[in-house]
């Protein structure tokens, strides 16, 4: 959900190709270009570099939630963003009894609705450099544009850029981000 300085949908093309130029990605990740896939999990499992994303996902039980209706938008952190966290991090929330936990943090990457990068731009061109977006898990993201690059401030204060757009699945959109966000 979007409230009122948060998205205002609609501008961000202009910017988007600028911001994301240097995103030379992985080339298994279909999204964006020809056929898409059927989820937004269906993304991530064709993308190498997602691995310990969908490990987590399945770890979490989230793959039903993530292969349902939608449309979602995920904010998917790539392996070397998960390898950044603090030694343990990843293996204390992949215990089972940690899941719900894992969850939380899993669903504060996630937005309803379908965002595409235009769709952001614009709301932080509404929002006067910034926009304000809620995830799943019910917590807020702070959107603004940095040097030209889309960057998340999470409820921590921690920043992730944004380092590709508009990988399409069936029930929503992929944005991939270099750091993972912390509710």
């Amino acid at each position: 959900m979007i409230a009122t300085t948060r998205w205002a949908i609609p501008a961000l093309l202009a910017v988007s190709t600028a911001a994301f130029a240097g995103y030379d990605g992985d080339k298994k990740m279909s999204g964006g270009y020809g056929d898409k896939p059927e989820s937004v999990v269906a993304v991530a499992m064709s993308s190498d570099a997602h691995s310990t994303l969908v490990t987590a996902v399945k770890a979490a039980d989230l793959v039903g939630t993530l292969q349902g209706e939608g449309p979602f938008t995920v904010f998917a952190p790539t392996n070397a963003a998960f390898d950044a966290l603090p030694d343990g991090t990843v293996d204390s929330l992949l215990e089972p009894a940690n899941q719900e936990k894992l969850q939380g943090v899993l669903t504060y990457h996630v937005v309803a609705g379908k965002l595409k990068a235009k769709d952001v731009l614009a709301a932080i061109e509404k929002g006067d450099g910034e926009a304000m977006v809620e995830t799943v898990a019910g917590g807020s993201l702070a959107v603004s544009l940095d040097d030209g690059k889309v960057v998340i401030t999470d409820a921590q204060g921690g920043t992730a850029t944004v380092t590709a757009t508009d990988l399409r699945a069936k029930n929503g959109v992929v944005h991939v981000i270099d750091t993972v966000l912390m509710p």
